[in-house]
């Protein structure tokens, strides 16, 4: 049986459990027999594949790349995620680059097999780096299994944090916000944006966010979030804001602020702030 993530709480206080818990949790999940047969079998396979044929061919390997990338979900359409490792991650118009989704274009990158002689799946080290992102997205899938919101905390901390990082304009974060699923999930809650926030342009779209973000952070750039404290700004918001969302769905949306104040005070006194 496989190792199954701990979460005894739910919302913001279950999240910093988890939090304390993660490094012991994870290497508790990827010790798992299932888990390690796939590494080894990622391991002594990927270097031969040669195109993205032969890739899409092969079930297993094109699970673990898949799940890498958060695209699990497409592990059933082969031809469509052949098309998008064939395309050339430097020409603004192949089809991967088009795609609002930035995670197909990060995996057609990853394997270059459009724009290189030898892909980089045939480079020393290129095992390592997609399984180490396996890892964590495998951990996140079975987080998200018990708990939704805890998998996205999850996500966020490392997709955030990574663009942030990025040599690349302000404008092209806040685009690449919007065009990842998860990290723009993550925004639309903690704001508390309507379903029709999508309709709208996208550089209306942009500018919402930035200001939403300058007021709950004091800045308006992706930038800050390479500071964790900013981050946990933003994943706390995320949280209590789910947890009021919830509260109205419930149609008890009257005891909505009262639960976010207590819930508010509860946290400050627990964590010593």
């Amino acid at each position: 049986m496989s190792f199954q993530p701990i979460l005894p709480l739910d919302g913001y206080v279950g999240w910093r459990f988890l939090q304390r818990t993660l490094d012991s949790q994870q290497r508790s999940f990827a010790n798992a027999p299932a888990a390690q047969r796939d590494e080894t079998y990622y391991r002594e396979t990927i270097a031969k594949i040669g195109s993205a044929e032969e890739l899409v061919k092969d079930r297993r390997l094109l699970r673990v790349t898949l799940t890498a990338f958060g695209l699990q979900d497409d592990l059933p359409n082969r031809a469509y995620v052949q098309k998008v490792l064939e395309s050339s991650v430097y020409d603004d118009t192949s089809f991967a680059s088009r795609l609002a989704d930035k995670r197909y274009l990060a995996m057609a990158k990853a394997f270059s097999f459009a724009d290189r002689t030898v892909p980089r799946n045939q480079l020393s080290g290129f095992a390592d780096t997609i399984l180490g992102q396996y890892r964590d997205r495998s951990f996140e899938i079975a987080v998200g299994d018990q708990n939704d919101s805890m998998r996205m905390a999850l996500a966020l901390g490392r997709d955030l944090g990574a663009l942030a990082a990025q040599d690349s304009s302000e404008a092209t974060r806040w685009y690449t916000v919007l065009g990842t699923p998860n990290l723009r999930q993550v925004f639309e809650t903690a704001y508390n944006l309507p379903s029709s926030f999508g309709t709208l342009d996208i550089d209306q779209q942009v500018q919402i966010l930035k200001d939403r973000t300058e007021r709950l952070t004091g800045s308006n750039t992706i930038a800050q979030f390479t500071d964790p404290a900013a981050i946990d700004t933003l994943t706390r918001r995320f949280f209590l804001i789910g947890q009021v969302a919830q509260i109205q769905a419930a149609g008890t949306g009257n005891s909505a602020l009262t639960l976010l104040q207590s819930g508010q005070a509860s946290l400050k006194a627990m964590l010593g702030r």
